[in-house]
């Protein structure tokens, strides 16, 4: 069901200035940017890193510094976010932000589970660019 880690977000009222500062930390520029969005791909598996304008930010999220704990989402591959969500709901977690189209190819939902962890699921083109490319040189999967 859960196929791999896609994407990490990170929550920012000021998201020119966290891009900037992730950009200085991380020694490389975004790859993929969008009105509200700055992605970055790291390490050897090219995992992403999303920086998200908090306005567009799940009801009870931190808006920002002095809002509580960091406003982390951890995204994982899954080929039907409609039907796993569903199953995450019938197995009891409750409903975080339902199912968003964030564009072609990206699919987001997010519970928070029985004991109080958020939960991310998303169809991810990206994720599944990079996987063919593994196979592709006979890395496996």
């Amino acid at each position: 069901m859960l196929r791999g880690l896609t994407t990490v977000s990170f929550w920012a009222a000021d998201l020119d200035a966290a891009t900037r500062w992730y950009t200085e930390l991380l020694g490389i520029a975004p790859y993929f940017e969008r009105p509200g969005y700055a992605e970055f791909r790291l390490g050897d598996h090219q995992h992403e890193l999303g920086l998200i304008d908090s306005r567009y930010a799940p009801g009870g999220a931190p808006a920002g510094p002095g809002s509580g704990p960091g406003g982390a989402v951890v995204y994982w591959h899954v080929d039907d976010v409609q039907a796993v969500f569903a199953r995450l709901l019938s197995m009891g977690a409750k409903e975080y932000e339902g199912p968003v189209e964030r564009g072609p190819g990206f699919v987001t939902a997010s519970v928070v589970d029985p004991f109080g962890n958020v939960l991310g699921v998303m169809y991810n083109a990206h994720y599944l660019e990079v996987l063919d490319g593994v196979r592709a040189v006979g890395g496996g999967a």
